[in-house]
């Protein structure tokens, strides 16, 4: 425990007794009658309280502005994107109401602005240039058992022809040859020319492996009878000679199963400026649950996701160039759960820490390791304690970003299990042997806890819930700050709003925390009644924010290059003790790869405070980003906006 750490709490333990005796002294009767949520909010709103422990206040738009927050991005102008698309809700999927918001929260003022696509469960990242990217989202709404009224699924149509490729137009028909069973395709389809494979030795032709295409088909009629038990090789209608010699459809079990989500191929560029979506060149792969990873160079990384006819991705991953706007495949293949935790490392490779937010198989890409994406190489990292409940758990590089550790923090069981795990594990990606060791304990088990970067080095992790999606009432109205160099938990102020599943959390220009969202899946205790989505805002103002003074940070550079130095003006200049240059965060569930805090080299002069940026690229990606500057006592100035180039 450090000596700021233990003076807080020791004066936070005085504080709570202090007033704890103070109303033991008054009457029965009047303790009685000022109760225990008036109680409770005189301890909370005292200014001593608030330095110990920070302070949460709700944001309650007006009506015609709320909206089912799903996705939330800080931008270089200080505003904050708010995504919902459909903000699941199938209502609006049908009729086409997908929204986006952008709300100043200095000012207080919410903008509607138009959304182009279902941008509902999208994956985003910060651009150098300052746009955020934005690709995916949703094609299709789940239909459960129940309601799903034509068999169907998916079916793998294949190739012989090594000369062409060949492509099957929306509408396409396929009839079993042992079942007899008929089902129509939903989308077209283009399978790529067969590969003629040849012995390495001598050269002789081998064979031909066939070109693959993915589709959905769905049986002509309603009813049980028209499901297929088996697999069953399907002729293709209105093909003829070579080509219906030479492709056929091979699909499994096709039946009233519940259908998954389907994704879609769109991306677009969000502008700041002009507060509006550009569409650049679709994904190759549709994606649904895709997460965004900017790598050294600037290009985005696109990984995982649901396709467009609700399957994982066949690890078939992509790269967006930000100079073309244009995507191309990787070289090789590697599938991951959606959603997955994907961080830049230092050395330019890949780090996934295991966290994913569902969907895909239970022992497919859920093994935490280094990926080398150009060699597709895969180092798996041992020692990570509660591995299968690593669903729906959060990851968060901590500060400062140099040291390359990693937290990861609670964590539930694959899909709707009720399993979670109180664990956090940290990695130190640095070490000859990395190694997951755990950290200090949760109270309870988590599922979906946030965890916000401050500038004060310290990391906020609060709210998620002890069950899938809050059932049961389960949600955690905790929140804790961690604190690296101590490697310890300490309480604050606890919550007003529950957190789960479609919630986020992201650090302001100011230093204070911005919560958003929660879509718990029952209302009650009992799982009688349908949850409402958590429209509200809410806002934690950290105990550093209720000190007598703060540092101030003006003039300077808006560019500094890798390697280079800018100078700014600070009349406490003489005490400052840090500088840290944070990327802004771009966060939806419990996934934020964005967000880092980096380690500035600093001199004072005077008031003059002369920062020097980091050279390292994968370390520093191009981009916009906040300067903060810490005093003596940890207390951050508010950020100054500084891009590198």
């Amino acid at each position: 425990m450090n000596d700021r750490a233990g003076r807080r709490r020791a004066r936070r333990l005085a504080i709570g007794t202090a007033v704890v005796l103070a109303l033991a002294g008054m009457n029965g009767p009047w303790l009685y009658r000022f109760g225990t949520a008036k109680y409770h909010q005189y301890q909370i709103n005292k200014p001593e309280y608030k330095a110990a422990n920070g302070k949460w206040e709700i944001v309650q738009f007006p009506k015609e502005y709320r909206q089912n927050t799903i996705h939330a991005a800080l931008l270089r102008t200080g505003k904050v994107l708010l995504v919902a698309g459909s903000g699941n809700n199938q209502d609006n999927f049908d009729a086409k109401r997908f929204d986006t918001r952008i709300w100043d929260p200095v000012n207080g003022t919410i903008k509607k602005v138009p959304t182009p696509s279902d941008l509902f469960c999208t994956g985003h990242t910060q651009l150098a240039n300052g746009n955020l990217l934005i690709a995916g989202g949703t094609k299709r709404y789940e239909k459960l058992k129940g309601d799903v009224t034509k068999a169907g699924g998916l079916m793998i149509v294949h190739n012989e022809n090594p000369d062409k490729p060949i492509t099957l137009p929306a509408g396409t028909t396929f009839t079993g040859k042992e079942g007899g069973k008929t089902f129509v395709s939903k989308d077209p389809v283009v399978v790529e020319r067969a590969t003629k494979v040849f012995d390495k030795k001598t050269g002789k032709f081998l064979r031909n492996d066939p070109g693959l295409g993915r589709i959905y088909v769905e049986a002509q009629k309603s009813g049980r009878k028209y499901e297929t038990g088996t697999q069953d090789n399907y002729r293709i209608h209105g093909l003829t000679g070579a080509d219906a010699r030479n492709t056929y459809g091979i699909a499994q079990k096709l039946a009233l199963d519940k259908k998954d989500f389907q994704g879609i191929r769109d991306a677009f560029e969000f502008d700041p400026v002009a507060e509006k979506y550009i569409k650049v060149d679709p994904m190759k792969e549709a994606r649904w649950y895709p997460t965004l990873t900017t790598l050294g160079d600037g290009r985005i990384l696109s990984v995982s996701g649901l396709d467009d006819i609700g399957q994982l991705v066949p690890g078939k991953n992509e790269v967006f160039d930000p100079k073309t706007r244009k995507w191309t495949y990787t070289p090789k293949i590697r599938q991951f759960p959606t959603y997955p935790a994907l961080f830049l490392m230092q050395n330019g490779k890949i780090f996934y820490s295991g966290s994913n937010a569902g969907y895909g198989p239970d022992n497919v890409g859920r093994d935490p390791g280094i990926w080398d994406v150009a060699s597709n190489r895969f180092t798996k990292i041992p020692g990570l304690s509660d591995a299968k409940e690593m669903e729906t758990s959060g990851t968060v590089l901590l500060p400062p970003a140099q040291d390359e550790k990693f937290m990861v923090i609670g964590g539930g069981g694959v899909g709707e299990s009720a399993q979670s795990s109180n664990r956090t594990r940290i990695v130190d990606l640095k070490a000859d042997s990395p190694r997951f060791v755990d950290g200090p304990a949760l109270e309870k088990g988590t599922r979906y806890p946030q965890a916000s970067i401050l500038p004060d080095d310290s990391v906020l992790v609060s709210g998620g819930s002890e069950d899938y999606r809050g059932r049961g009432n389960s949600n955690i109205l905790q929140a804790r700050l961690y604190h690296p160099d101590t490697n310890t938990f300490e309480s604050v102020a606890d919550p007003l709003v529950g957190r789960n599943y479609h919630s986020g959390s992201l650090l302001l220009p100011d230093g204070r925390v911005m919560f958003f969202g929660s879509d718990s899946l029952y209302g009650d205790a009992a799982n009688t009644k349908p949850g409402v989505f958590e429209q509200r805002i809410e806002i934690y103002t950290p105990p550093y924010l209720y000190r007598d003074s703060r540092p101030s940070l003006s003039g300077g550079p808006q560019t500094i290059a890798r390697g280079a130095s800018g100078t700014f003006t600070s009349p406490q200049a003489s005490v400052i003790k840090k500088v840290r240059l944070m990327r802004p965060s771009a966060s939806t569930h419990v996934t934020d790869v964005d967000q880092r805090s980096v380690e500035m080299k600093f001199t004072v002069s005077g008031d003059k405070v002369k920062v020097t940026m980091p050279g390292n690229k994968n370390l520093v990606q191009s981009g916009w980003y906040m300067l903060f500057v810490d005093d003596d006592q940890g207390t951050p100035s508010k950020a100054q906006w500084v891009r590198v180039p």
